[in-house]
């Protein structure tokens, strides 16, 4: 049963892979447009690295869901996890690195601008904005996530069926980006600056990851039976493989979450050096909503 649902998954995931494919060279190519625009006023322009960040970032997700990696999703729970780390660790926070949002606000026609502006004014929207981006609940939900989706029977239910799998790359997605919200701070939220709390969000966050990696990386039994009936590949066992897997979760998500940790606490520990920064900052990605669109948006 299981090759079957493989069999069938590759004419699926072919024409998927396709449209994600065309989605994502459409998005890339629509925030390089915007970025050259914004380059053009100075009181708008943004760093390079901004937009080298963005293009990573959506590379990562092409690495995850269309490349030759693709192959063995459902033959190694090692390129499962590899697909995971890209799309729940990696892929958002380069993206949110390159405040898409405010880029592609710069590409819109005058029109859309008002629109949209009205539209991000209106209470319900704005009280929206800020409960999404509140850290306790951008932990549970990232953390649910996690452990929910590597129960075995829902994981189980994710290599059994393609629609099912791909709600569950979507999640792992779409919770990346809730997660790295307080940390990031991307426009148009409010951007409070380094805080002592975002380090206890770091800390905090590892911890899902060190309780499913440290329980499948120290388990002597398999804990996903189905890859006993999947091809071999690269000379793994089954067991091996999966201890493969969870260690490479432990670490990167250690040293990933290592990095914001870092910077954060020399920000802190340093507030004098960096609050010229800061400010910098602060008017690249709040300048250009207060200084150049907010007289169209005091239109509506």
């Amino acid at each position: 049963m299981p090759h079957i649902h493989h069999t069938a998954a590759m004419g699926l995931s072919s024409s998927s892979s396709a449209t994600i494919l065309v989605a994502l060279v459409f998005l890339s190519l629509l925030y390089v447009r915007s970025w050259r625009r914004m380059q053009r006023a100075p009181t708008s322009a943004i760093h390079g690295w901004r937009l080298a960040s963005f293009l990573f970032g959506m590379s990562f997700i092409w690495a995850a869901l269309c490349s030759p990696l693709v192959a063995y999703e459902h033959d190694l729970l090692t390129v499962h996890m590899i697909q995971h780390l890209l799309l729940m660790t990696f892929a958002p926070a380069l993206i949110l690195m390159g405040e898409p949002l405010l880029v592609f606000w710069h590409g819109l026609p005058r029109f859309g601008k008002i629109v949209f502006g009205h539209l991000f004014r209106r209470p319900l929207v704005q009280r929206f904005a800020r409960m999404i981006s509140r850290p306790a609940l951008c932990w549970i939900v990232s953390a649910s996530t996690l452990l929910g989706w590597h129960v075995p029977a829902l994981f189980t239910l994710g290599m059994q069926s393609e629609v099912w799998h791909s709600v569950e790359q979507a999640a792992f997605l779409g919770v990346g980006f809730l997660f790295w919200l307080p940390v990031i701070q991307p426009w148009p939220g409010a951007t409070i600056g380094p805080q002592w709390s975002t380090l206890l969000y770091l800390f905090l966050a590892t911890l899902p990851c060190d309780i499913l990696s440290g329980f499948l990386v120290f388990s002597d039994r398999v804990a996903y039976p189905m890859y006993f009936s999947m091809p071999r590949h690269f000379g793994f066992s089954v067991l091996e493989d999966q201890q493969c897997a969870a260690a490479l979760m432990w670490t990167c998500v250690t040293l990933v979450y290592l990095v914001p940790a870092a910077i954060l606490s020399t920000r802190l520990l340093s507030p004098r050096s960096f609050y010229r920064r800061d400010l910098v900052q602060l008017e690249l990605r709040g300048g250009a909503a207060s200084q150049r669109d907010s007289q169209r948006l005091e239109i509506v």
